[in-house]
């Protein structure tokens, strides 16, 4: 792809991730290329559908939080604990916000799974890496596993009480990661 090209596509995911944050899925194409910039066709040669579009933001937010993973995983003068933690968070902060991305694509019938697996397994794999190494340290418990911690973020994330206060999911967050503490 033409360096041109590439920046016209990460405007559009960037513009694209702040209006489907606003404004959902029903956002018209056209009000998307404004916002980058560019014009409509340019939308639809990188994005033929507007869920190509919507599962391109979700994929760049993963691959966002893997690319923090694996430098976290590299950095050796990051404590593991705090690497774990600090990806816990992130991680946390990104699934609640980014909730409505994913609920939005299920309901226009896109297996959200399916399409996002491979990006997910990379970033599932990093995270049990981040989890072994915060084990080992001391910093985390032993007795939880990478399935159970997923299933707690998870849980924790998509509670509707978060709706009711912005600052609910951060500290039911802050209540679970006190729990996966050794100390």
């Amino acid at each position: 792809m033409r360096a041109d090209a590439q920046r016209n596509r990460a405007k559009v995911l960037d513009a694209a991730e702040v209006i489907f944050a606003e404004q959902g899925l029903s956002v018209p194409i056209d009000e998307i290329a404004r916002a980058a910039g560019v014009g409509a066709g340019t939308v639809y040669r990188h994005f033929p559908t507007k869920e190509a579009l919507f599962e391109a933001v979700v994929i760049n937010r993963i691959e966002l939080l893997t690319e923090t993973a694996r430098q976290l995983l590299a950095d050796e003068s990051v404590p593991p604990g705090e690497a774990f933690f600090g990806l816990i968070q992130q991680l946390a902060d990104e699934m609640g916000s980014k909730r409505d991305l994913s609920d939005a694509l299920e309901s226009a019938g896109v297996d959200v799974k399916a399409q996002l697996s491979i990006y997910s397994d990379q970033l599932q794999g990093m995270l049990k890496q981040l989890l072994a190494r915060a084990q080992d340290s001391g910093d985390v418990r032993l007795d939880v596993s990478a399935d159970e911690l997923l299933a707690l973020v998870v849980g924790t994330c998509k509670s509707n009480y978060g709706a009711l206060d912005p600052g609910a999911r951060r500290r039911m967050m802050a209540i679970v990661c006190d729990g996966l503490r050794t100390t």
